[in-house]
């Protein structure tokens, strides 16, 4: 029998590279988030404060929120570095929505030095991100009363050649093939599926992992420094794995 939708969906995104060749020591991690919401909240709260925050400041609905973009004040956001009033005024509306965003925060942090110290032949930063952010979702899941249902996860497309990679490490982790020393979290409890989305596409929920993913790596690099927008986000946050 086929199982039913489950109430939530998952926006996953990253931040820094899973290479392990050349180690970039201002930024050596790599950070994977899941994004959890429920469906109803997702269409009704997160899509229309998104669309409207867009319309009120562009006119319509086709910017894309890149945090490097609006960091970076590139593109369509070029318009924040010549206006302070609507700088602080978009600033001011976004981390409001992200703050009042009905959504649950996964995170693992792969410190890519420490992996390389620590082991000879350690597994790429990507899987081992991967399966810790599945397991935490599991049993978020779980716990929720969505055993037996069909989950999506939506992954941003980094290219064929790396989308089939993940997805082969994706679906061993379904099948129970990638459980690490004591922990045997069964993964077919639930019915993972995946879909790898164009960057271009216009996701609100990928839009909003795009927004904390770097921010949840910094905390990490930078524990003594304020992290304003991890403030924002901090009650959000189910877990944040680190490794090693």
């Amino acid at each position: 029998m086929t199982r039913r939708f489950s109430e939530y969906m998952i926006f996953a995104d990253e931040s820094g590279d899973h290479g392990l060749l050349s180690i970039d020591p201002e930024f050596p991690v790599f950070a994977l988030i899941f994004c959890l919401i429920r469906k109803d909240d997702y269409v009704n709260e997160l899509v229309p404060a998104f669309q409207q925050l867009k319309m009120d400041h562009w006119g319509h609905d086709q910017v894309i929120f890149h945090e490097h973009d609006i960091r970076k004040e590139k593109g369509p956001f070029g318009l924040l570095r010549t206006n302070r009033d609507l700088r602080q005024a978009f600033y001011t509306r976004l981390n409001d929505i992200i703050a009042k965003a009905p959504v649950h925060l996964i995170a693992s942090v792969i410190d890519k030095t420490q992996l390389t110290e620590k082991y000879a032949d350690p597994y790429n930063p990507y899987e081992i991100a991967l399966l810790f952010c599945m397991e935490r979702a599991l049993s978020f899941l779980v716990d929720n009363g969505q055993s037996d249902t069909r989950i999506s996860i939506l992954f941003e497309s980094r290219g064929k050649r790396e989308d089939d990679e993940l997805e082969l490490e994706f679906r061993r982790i379904c099948d129970n093939q990638r459980n690490w020393g004591y922990k045997s979290p069964d993964f077919q409890r639930l019915t993972f599926e995946h879909s790898f989305v164009d960057k271009k596409s216009n996701s609100s929920g990928l839009q909003l992992a795009d927004l904390v993913a770097r921010p949840l790596a910094l905390r990490y690099l930078r524990p003594g420094q304020r992290n304003r927008a991890v403030e924002i986000i901090e009650r959000k946050l189910l877990n944040v794995k680190v490794f090693p």
